[in-house]
């Protein structure tokens, strides 16, 4: 039983987000259908060869679909499957009405990923029934406010709530305090210990550790020849030990990144284009929805053996432009890329600053011409936001599609 004063951690993760998200939205606007309720995922268009599953209900996983593959193998798993396309806007707006009510519980809130946020709740610890019970207050509360569930793990450090968020799904509390962890992690297979990566597994299981337990019990000294600095991690990770607060970051926004991992190696600078363009318009829109600028871009490539690298460029005056923002991309595309199979492809927008403050070059004399390409791109922007993400498109996505 926790006691007072002790730490509360809670981990709280959207079930299926992305799913979950469109759902609600097409329940709120008067759909019957619950994608929820039948076999369906949310993925890109059905017609490029690229698109990829982005989650899957739990209908559609029994089928045996998985995140990340390609709706084309995914629809020989399920003929029947409903797939609908991304709104990443949509999720953006979800995920910040999600951490609003975290808000009022609590101001230490660490936001993990989209879906997925860490409370330091511990100001509310006072009893184990009154932990439980803010838990199951902030999971039926986002339930009935915004219409979509989570799960909620709770301990007294970050490591064992995130595990125990992880449990049995959809729209369950789970407790994994440090004087549980033999009970109930330990008989687990190692490869659900979380920064365990799937390379390691075979490692592991070499050294005979099949499960956490195992890991748990085995020479720390050891697994740190073996694995480095990861191998005591592991170990302490599977020991429950795990002294990471939860970081409230307040700090502005510094950044807007975009990445997309390809169903299917890129071979060529002109696939490359496009996918830069698609990346590009979303994280430019984005920039223009917070009403920032950039001063500094950058561009990621990861290659078919998994490594990554990076290039960036600082501008000499700010920008949100669509087309501008894809020029520097282009140039720090060609200047980085090697020539081998691309797997991933990323843009990050950097170093950001209010949009009506815009340093202008003393060689940036047609500042009309700037201001028109502005006022086109954010009417591209209303457009898309009313109407759908394809209701304006450039030619070359259209020949793509």
């Amino acid at each position: 039983m926790t006691k007072f004063n002790e730490k509360l951690i809670f981990h709280i993760d959207v079930n299926s987000a992305f799913l979950s998200w469109s759902a609600a939205k097409m329940i709120k606007q008067g759909e019957k259908t619950d994608l929820r309720a039948i076999a369906a995922v949310i993925g890109g268009d059905e017609q490029s060869r690229r698109g990829v599953v982005l989650a899957k209900s739990m209908i559609a996983k029994r089928s045996g679909i998985v995140t990340g593959e390609s709706l084309f193998t995914a629809r020989k798993k399920c003929v029947n499957l409903v797939v609908v396309s991304p709104d990443f806007r949509l999720y953006e707006s979800c995920s910040k009405a999600m951490r609003k009510i975290f808000g009022d519980y609590t101001p230490l809130i660490e936001k993990f990923s989209i879906d997925e946020c860490y409370l330091d709740v511990t100001s509310y610890n006072t009893s184990k029934e009154a932990a439980l019970k803010l838990a199951y207050d902030i999971k039926d509360r986002i339930k009935k406010e915004l219409g979509f569930t989570v799960n909620i793990g709770m301990s007294d450090v970050k490591l064992l709530a995130k595990m125990a968020s992880d449990f049995e799904k959809p729209d369950k509390v789970h407790t994994l305090y440090k004087n549980e962890v033999e009970k109930k992690l330990w008989h687990l297979p190692v490869g659900e210990l979380f920064m365990v990566g799937r390379r390691s597994v075979p490692r592991l299981n070499n050294l005979n550790i099949f499960t956490i337990g195992d890991l748990a019990k085995y020479d720390a000294q050891f697994l740190k020849y073996h694995f480095k600095s990861s191998g005591r991690m592991m170990w302490e990770y599977a020991n429950g030990i795990d002294n990471r607060e939860v970081r409230s970051d307040k700090r502005e926004l510094k950044g807007i990144n975009n990445s997309t991992t390809l169903a299917n190696d890129i071979k060529s600078k002109d696939e490359a284009y496009i996918v830069l363009l698609e990346l590009v318009e979303h994280t430019a829109s984005r920039l223009r929805n917070i009403k920032k600028c950039c001063y500094s871009i950058s561009v990621t490539i990861r290659n078919n053996e998994f490594i990554d690298y990076s290039r960036s460029t600082t501008l000499k005056s700010s920008t949100d432009q669509t087309q501008e923002i894809l020029k520097t991309v282009r140039t720090l595309f060609d200047e980085l890329w090697k020539g081998e199979p691309i797997r991933l492809l990323g843009v990050s927008l950097n170093n950001l600053c209010d949009d009506n403050f815009k340093q202008i070059s003393i060689f940036d004399l047609d500042n009309t011409s700037d201001e028109k390409k502005r006022s086109i791109d954010k009417t591209i922007d209303s457009l898309r936001n009313k109407y759908g993400e394809t209701a304006v498109m450039k030619s070359i996505l259209l020949k793509k599609k």
